[in-house]
């Protein structure tokens, strides 16, 4: 799971390199922020779900509490 201060640099960079490297990205999306909303916005709803998966934290949890491998 991916979380951060600066949602459009290092958010960003750090889940494209973990994309490419073949991880399975999540993304807690109410755990990041960055200092230009709009870039927050434009990460948040057009790159990561290109990239990985989405959710709050709260739905992230819930999902593997119930995870059964």
């Amino acid at each position: 799971m991916i979380v951060g201060v600066s949602t459009s640099n290092g958010v960003e960079v750090t889940a494209r390199q973990a994309y490419e490297l073949g991880f399975n990205v999540t993304f807690a999306t109410d755990a990041m922020t960055d200092m230009d909303a709009d870039a927050h916005i434009y990460s948040a709803t057009r790159v990561f779900p290109k990239i990985g998966e989405t959710g709050t934290t709260e739905q992230i949890i819930e999902l593997l509490k119930n995870y059964d491998p």
